[in-house]
């Protein structure tokens, strides 16, 4: 117990009001995006965000078993969020919990409303989400990831779903928290949204904000979606600028 209170912070932010982290309040957490890292997946991305480091892999849209699931003016998106067993401190129990479930659910409904579903009626995809380290924050970063695995399967969508989380910490709003700030701050604000039709597609609430505090808070994570769809875009045109450059070169071969 003495060596769990040892590693509380007593302070949250310094005396020049930057983070325990070197971040200043409306600062990102450093973010790395990939896509098409899994070659046997029809889509595939991985990010790191800050210590977090997430890989989504989607499968579809196929023939979705078990076959009465099936929707016969849509298609079925199933979204599975599992944290390994060494992504945390303490070593989680391999079997899903019920947050994991929870947060399924969360991602899959944050996702649906930029897919084409009604395009693939009866038919399923799937999207695995694996959280291999966790650092606070995995549920906004897991949908990042998961919109830009979707985008490498070729699924047709309204836009790209981006991420973002702002909080409270010692009276102050700031963005992306971390596990830390998650832990000891005072409230925590995930927001996904569709940047480029202006749509929010997920919007929740922890701790107690003023209206004053709820207006920032929300505008602060709208500006860290739009930072990270901006990463998210320079990806996608990296991949199939490459795609190009090889079909190129193959069909000069052929020549």
């Amino acid at each position: 117990m003495s060596l769990l209170k040892q590693s509380i912070p007593t302070k949250l932010l310094d005396d020049n009001g930057m983070r325990l982290d070197g971040r200043r309040l409306d600062e990102l957490r450093p973010t790395k995006l990939e896509m098409g890292t899994l070659k046997r997946a029809d889509g595939s991305a991985y990010i790191e965000q800050g210590k977090n480091k997430i890989l989504v892999a989607v499968y579809g849209p196929r023939e979705l078993h078990p076959h009465h699931l099936a929707l016969p003016d849509r298609c079925l998106l199933r979204c599975i969020y599992r944290m390994a067993s060494f992504s945390v401190e303490e070593r989680k129990s391999p079997a899903p919990g019920r947050r994991e479930i929870e947060l399924s659910k969360v991602i899959r409904e944050a996702i649906e409303p930029a897919l084409f579903l009604e395009e693939y009626p009866r038919a399923g995809i799937d999207v695995y989400i694996q959280i291999l380290q966790a650092d606070g924050g995995t549920r906004c970063a897991s949908i990042t990831a998961a919109s830009l695995a979707l985008a490498d399967a070729g699924i047709p969508m309204r836009d790209i779903v981006v991420a973002c989380a702002a909080g409270k910490v010692e009276d102050q709003v700031v963005l992306d928290i971390d596990d830390v700030e998650d832990k000891y701050g005072t409230g925590d604000m995930p927001v996904a949204m569709m940047p480029r039709k202006n749509e929010i597609t997920l919007l929740q609430l922890d701790g107690i904000f003023s209206p004053e505090e709820f207006q920032k808070a929300l505008e602060l994570a709208q500006q860290g979606c739009k930072q990270l769809y901006e990463l998210q875009r320079s990806v996608i045109k990296e991949k199939y600028k490459t795609i190009r450059e090889e079909v190129g070169g193959d069909e000069k071969k052929e020549k």
